[in-house]
């Protein structure tokens, strides 16, 4: 008997991650799930196995190597990997904007991904039909204002992505980027927004049916089943109300 194929999803302790690891576990993968959360992925793996499938929690910080190696360590063999650890500080003009939050939103966004797939793609490699998922923005593929450090580090995520195709091509690793448009989940706004719940609320103000975190995951549920030798290089997803990153509908 086949052994189940094995999943990893970063930043599964929330919205989009999280989502994506429900999804996945219901499509047949044992799913890792790794955030520095414990407690929640504790929560959601403990949720997905007694649903009946397969889930296995992690505690891990993807900005640090020496742990994301021991994690890394555990895997002679791997299926898929999901990066999707990430997130938006400040929307401050670049003129004003703390290069504080710039460094740690390069740190997680570019390095956490650029750490954990560098660790795991032997893995993904040895199983002869490895897939490395990066979950970018449209923040990766054009700017806004008050953007400035989550676009920069977004395209450089979306640079990871596309640099890491082109050198792995002929071998056995599909590397699929999503890049989500409006999406509402619990904490990005307001995380971004460092706890302010008005200013978060006001990014989706009028706005019909932003995407959700089970839209993205859905997404990228179907992206990573499609046939071995079929390749989802770049998926572009946005609500119907968003038509670009300063282009949105909204009612009054």
């Amino acid at each position: 008997m086949a052994a189940t194929p094995i999943a990893v999803i970063t930043g599964a302790s929330s919205g989009i991650g999280a989502a994506t690891a429900r999804q996945l576990a219901a499509a047949g993968y044992r799913v890792v799930l790794t955030a520095r959360r414990k407690d929640r992925i504790e929560a959601l793996a403990a949720g997905i196995n007694e649903a009946g499938h397969q889930a296995t929690a992690y505690a891990l910080d993807v900005t640090d190597r020496a742990a994301v190696d021991e994690f890394a360590s555990a895997f002679r063999t791997l299926a898929v990997l999901v990066n999707n650890a990430g997130g938006a500080l400040g929307a401050d003009p670049v003129a004003s904007g703390d290069p504080a939050d710039w460094r740690q939103m390069y740190e997680t966004n570019v390095i956490g991904t650029l750490n954990v797939t560098q660790a795991l793609l032997p893995a993904l490699t040895e199983s002869g039909d490895g897939t490395v998922v990066i979950l970018s923005s449209t923040a990766g593929l054009s700017t806004y204002e008050g953007g400035g450090g989550y676009v920069a580090a977004k395209h450089g995520e979306h640079v990871l992505a596309e640099t890491l195709r082109l050198e792995i091509v002929g071998t056995p690793v599909r590397v699929i980027e999503v890049a989500p448009g409006m999406v509402k989940t619990e904490e990005f706004a307001t995380t971004r927004f460092r706890g302010d719940t008005e200013k978060a609320a006001k990014v989706y103000a009028g706005v019909d049916a932003p995407l959700t975190a089970d839209d993205v995951a859905d997404t990228i549920t179907w992206a990573v089943t499609r046939p071995s030798h079929v390749n989802i290089d770049l998926l572009v997803v946005r609500p119907r109300a968003q038509a670009s990153n300063s282009k949105v509908h909204r009612t009054a």
